[in-house]
């Protein structure tokens, strides 16, 4: 709360004043001489005024609860925080071949296409790690950059949310590519930890770079690939793009891409594999944040000590300027 008390047990004694109210509208003792008639005392002074006494009463009662806050000395306090990302950078590289479009997972208690699949993992993924810089990369015949690596992770996401396949035109998979792609992005990154998480149903078949020849180049600029194949092997598209239905799912060049940068391969079939993939990579690939605080705070009990002094005085003043009347 930007609004506070240092010493807020001081404000118990505004309870204190409570009473005052009711002291103050009491009569006190009287003392009196007893007369048969008053028409010999009606000439002999003016009739008191109680106005200027219940003003003055009133301000210096004020002046005391202003007296019992300074004392709890109000303060007001505002944060900074100095946000730094960890100095991990993760690429994606989502595959969005048209074989993607296969319908072989469920997610929310419906079936859904492997690249929805991959879509919804990856985006928790993202929301898990606030504090890392992420770039996409997806790619089919050749890789295309969705989004270069950003803090900005709404933005990121909307992006991401965007691919499907046919984004583009070139048809493929060219995995070597994706990992010279998202490797030229972390090149020149001063990050302590380069990261590149690959998620592709195909073996590669387009291209120019063989994806082993791409490995060990991401491995001498210190970057690891986590592969994660994805889909089952029943799982083929029905729409005529797919002219044999077995799947080209090439595990050795992933596994050997995987190790060769010192990571980890993943098979999944399901989507709850899925989420427990990114779940390890994401407590592999742990961040340590160190996020910089700066509290500043205004003290404001000057001010009600201030207004304290200048009440009692107005007090003192009405009643001064309204003497009792004469005997």
């Amino acid at each position: 709360m930007p609004f506070t008390f240092a010493n807020p047990l001081w404000l118990i004694a505004l309870l204190l004043l409570i009473p005052l109210l009711f002291l103050s509208r009491r009569p006190g003792s009287t003392s009196s001489v007893t007369y048969s008639t008053l028409s010999i005392l009606i000439g002999l002074g003016e009739k008191p005024k109680r106005f200027p006494g219940s003003i003055s009463f009133a301000l210096m009662l004020l002046s005391l609860a202003c007296a019992v806050i300074a004392l709890a000395r109000p303060q007001w306090k505002q944060e900074f925080s100095d946000r730094k990302a960890s100095g991990v950078d993760i690429v994606l590289a989502i595959d969005i071949s048209y074989s993607m479009e296969i319908i072989d997972f469920r997610l929310n208690r419906r079936s859904v296409q492997r690249i929805d699949a991959a879509k919804a993992t990856a985006e928790q993924f993202i929301r898990q790690r606030p504090n890392d810089r992420i770039g996409i990369i997806a790619f089919s015949g050749r890789p295309y950059v969705t989004s270069p690596i950003t803090l900005e992770h709404d933005w990121l996401i909307g992006q991401l949310r965007e691919l499907q396949p046919g984004l583009v035109k070139e048809q493929g998979t060219a995995v070597g590519s994706a990992i010279a792609a998202a490797s030229t992005r972390l090149q020149e990154r001063p990050s302590k930890s380069k990261v590149v998480v690959l998620v592709t149903d195909g073996s590669n078949n387009s291209g120019q770079l063989a994806p082993l020849e791409a490995a060990k180049h991401a491995a001498t600029l210190g970057v690891k690939i986590y592969t994660i194949a994805i889909g089952t092997e029943e799982g083929r598209l029905y729409n005529g793009r797919q002219a044999y239905p077995q799947q080209e799912f090439d595990t050795k060049t992933l596994e050997e891409i995987a190790k060769i940068t010192k990571a980890e391969y993943y098979r999944v079939r399901d989507t709850d594999k899925l989420r427990e993939t990114f779940k390890s990579i994401d407590q592999l690939e742990k961040t340590d944040i160190k996020q910089h605080s700066m509290v500043t705070t205004t003290e404001l009990f000057p001010l009600w000590t201030a207004a304290a002094l200048l009440l009692a005085l107005s007090s003192l003043t009405i009643q001064s300027l309204t003497p009792p009347p004469a005997p």
